[in-house]
């Protein structure tokens, strides 16, 4: 008997992307825990959607041409202005909301040309998740720039214990997004399900 898995792995078309004008080959499918991050936030944000019918999210693997020439496949990608869906399957322009989800193999990209990619062509927020410590850094773009706005991030218990009164009530678990007046993300809820 054939292993259809296998070949549906070789016949499968080599998922790349673009970043100042060199093709750059995709790694290997993230983890279980990168996919849980996602959806997740797929659920979050679709729940609001649904609700309030202001955006649209989309999960890994739709491709985004911005207009600089990168192609990129964000893991989640928020649109407001629907007209930039081109061919039901495609992004052609700028996102309103990027998020990436650190793997070993492409975190360097997704901290470094890619974060400056996404602030060139004007995208209005970009998160940076890193699943080992359950951090989410937030960015928006003023003025042509990423401006750090919080790293929110949950404390393992002992390190929690080790900080001062003033530094716990400084910590912040809800992230107000930036695009709508009323949707707040509890990070609890991103990082569900995670060990």
């Amino acid at each position: 008997m054939e292993n259809l898995i296998y070949n549906y792995h070789i016949e499968e078309p080599p998922r790349y992307e673009i970043i100042e004008g060199v093709k750059l080959f995709m790694s290997p499918s993230p983890n279980f825990g990168h996919g849980s991050i996602v959806g997740n936030l797929i659920t979050i944000f679709n729940n609001y959607f649904w609700e309030n019918g202001r955006g649209r999210v989309i999960g890994d693997n739709i491709d985004v041409h911005l207009p600089d020439g990168s192609l990129f496949m964000p893991d989640l990608t928020v649109i407001c202005d629907f007209n930039i869906i081109k061919y039901n399957d495609t992004i052609y322009g700028v996102p309103d909301l990027v998020v990436e989800v650190l793997s070993r193999s492409t975190m360097n990209k997704d901290i470094g040309k890619k974060k400056d990619a996404y602030e060139r062509n004007g995208v209005k927020e970009y998160w940076i998740i890193n699943p080992w410590i359950k951090s989410i850094e937030v960015y928006h773009n003023i003025d042509g720039k990423f401006n750090l706005d919080y790293v929110y991030q949950i404390y393992p218990p002992e390190e929690l214990k080790r900080l001062t009164e003033e530094e716990r009530a400084d910590i912040k678990y809800e992230i107000k997004v930036s695009l709508f007046d009323d949707l707040i993300v509890d990070i609890h809820k991103v990082f569900m399900f995670i060990d």
